[in-house]
């Protein structure tokens, strides 16, 4: 008997604490990250975000837990893994690239309602990494929020003011 519970523990424990996961890493290093276990004796299934700026190094990464898994494998000749890569988003930038007015227009639109713009690489996921592979080349936007991603994640109305007159500046500026 194999426990397929031990086996994912396993394979999740042979993962490095020190890089290649979001707590140890930063800026625009990739990372895995385990987001979720389930299983029972028989079966079990790992859920993880392969995430980097790179999207090149995503395949290098999905090499990195092969070899993990086939590793721990090799203790248990009896069981069988498969990975399963089911892409949710994309850098963003590999689009924008091709679509540079679509980052002037957005730009100029912050100048002209007296914000200074602020430009880099944020780390995670956007609807705006979506939209962009889907067809709509769109950077993300300020909305003013403060302790973003945290319990205390708030904005203020005045900063949402500014987030609507910069959408408004954008239509005008488009149309322009």
């Amino acid at each position: 008997m194999e426990n397929a519970i031990k086996i994912a523990s396993e394979i999740v424990a042979h993962f490095p604490k020190d890089s290649l996961c979001p707590e140890a890493t930063d800026g625009m290093q990739g990372f895995i990250h385990p987001n979720s276990i389930e299983g029972k004796l028989e079966s079990a299934k790992i859920e993880l975000i392969l995430r980097d700026f790179v999207t090149s190094r995503l395949d290098e990464q999905k090499d990195y837990l092969d070899k993990v898994c086939k590793k721990v494998m090799e203790s248990y000749p009896n069981s069988t893994y498969h990975i399963t890569v089911t892409e949710q988003y994309r850098n963003m930038k590999d689009i924008l690239d091709q679509h540079p007015k679509v980052m002037d227009l957005a730009l100029r639109a912050v100048e002209n309602i007296g914000v200074t713009p602020k430009s880099g690489a944020i780390r995670g996921g956007t609807d705006g990494a979506v939209l962009s592979h889907k067809g709509l080349p769109c950077p993300n936007l300020f909305a003013g929020e403060q302790a973003i991603h945290s319990k205390h994640e708030w904005v203020s109305v005045q900063d949402m003011q500014k987030a609507v007159d910069m959408i408004l500046e954008i239509c005008k500026l488009a149309v322009a």
